[in-house]
């Protein structure tokens, strides 16, 4: 039996990588109801099998960027704000801003440009553009859990806890690597709340 977040997935035509492989990651973000920007209340799910056996870790994340970026965007055209849906083989292992290891975008993405400078996060279809613009997937804080998004993210999906969480997650990227040298692409599924 698939766990819940990978049913929902599929119930929603996406790809499940559900064969025998140990260490076939899916890696699934789930976007919260809850639109209060700044604040690191999305969830990152990992869902894989370990000798037959279904395990999911889950970690607090923003799949949102903050609010100096709301108001202050890199781009003209507004802060990315990436889109439900799967982005399949999007992701290698990198370094996020050449600085520490980290899920780097390699391949095309949908996002939302949000270009009116306030605290609030405008999903408009119309603002929806397609390619590459470093959305990676990264921690906040190297040492400690960060409370607030601020500067952490300007559409990247980002941990709340650095030291542990995103530790934990990177290790189980690793580790499909290390078991499978040829699977070197991640692909990234975002959901919103159900």
């Amino acid at each position: 039996m698939l766990p819940v977040v990978l049913q929902r997935a599929k119930d929603l035509g996406h790809r499940v990588f559900d064969g025998d492989a140990d260490y076939d990651l899916n890696i699934v973000g789930i976007r919260s109801a809850d639109k209060t920007p700044n604040v690191f209340n999305d969830t990152m799910t990992v869902s894989y099998r370990l000798k037959g056996q279904w395990y999911t870790r889950s970690w607090a994340i923003t799949t949102d960027p903050g609010i100096y970026w709301l108001n202050n965007p890199m781009r003209v055209a507004g802060t990315a704000i990436l889109c439900p849906g799967q982005y399949r083989g999007a992701y290698k292992l990198g370094k996020h801003r050449g600085r520490y290891s980290a899920l780097v975008q390699r391949g095309d993405m949908r996002i939302y440009r949000d270009a009116d400078r306030d605290n609030e996060l405008d999903l408009v279809d119309t603002s929806i553009v397609e390619g590459k613009f470093g959305i990676n997937i990264h921690r906040a804080s190297a040492s400690r859990t960060s409370t607030r998004v601020d500067k952490w993210s300007a559409g990247c999906q980002v941990f709340a806890n650095g030291p542990k969480d995103f530790a934990q997650f990177l290790s189980l990227c690793k580790k499909q690597v290390k078991h499978h040298p040829t699977w070197t692409k991640f692909t990234y599924t975002l959901l919103e709340a159900w």
